[in-house]
C-alpha cells in the first residue's frame, strides 16, 4: 500500500498529519492499538527521524506494512535550502519502525532538486 501525503501550511507542525492527536504520543498510540496503524507509524517515524537527524520532515511520500509487523515510511526532507525554492536539494529517506513504534532502520534513498519530477 502506498500513499502520498503533503503537509500543508506549516511543515514543522506534526498536528497537520491526518488523524494526529497532540494529546497522545506516538508510543501511547501504539500501546492503545496493540499494533501500529499507518497513521501512528507515520507519526512515530517522523518524530523519531527528526530527533535522530535534526532535520524536519517536509512530507511523507509513501508508507507500507512490513511482513514482520512494522512499517516502512518514506520521508522527504530539505537537505539544502536554496533560492528559488524549486532549486532546493531534497532527500527521501526510508524510515522503518517496528510493531511497537520504535525506529529500527533509516537510510537515504535518493537526493533531488525540489523542482524535478520522476518520469
Amino acid at each position: 500500500m502506498s500513499m502520498i501525503m503533503t503537509m500543508s501550511s506549516d511543515p514543522h507542525d506534526p498536528s497537520k498529519i491526518p488523524g494526529h492527536n497532540a494529546a497522545v504520543s506516538p508510543e501511547e498510540s501504539f500501546r492503545q492499538a496493540g499494533r501500529a496503524t499507518a497513521v501512528s507509524a507515520i507519526r512515530a517515524a517522523m518524530e523519531q527521524f527528526g530527533s535522530l537527524t535534526g532535520r524536519t520532515p517536509e512530507a511523507v511520500s509513501g508508507v507500507r506494512a512490513l511482513p514482520e509487523g512494522g512499517w516502512s515510511v518514506l520521508v522527504d526532507v530539505v537537505e539544502l535550502e536554496r533560492v528559488p525554492a524549486t532549486t532546493s536539494v531534497m532527500a527521501t529517506y526510508r524510515v522503518d519502525v517496528d510493531a511497537t513504534g520504535e525506529l529500527f532502520a533509516c537510510e537515504r534513498l535518493r537526493r533531488f532538486t525540489r523542482g524535478t519530477t520522476d518520469i
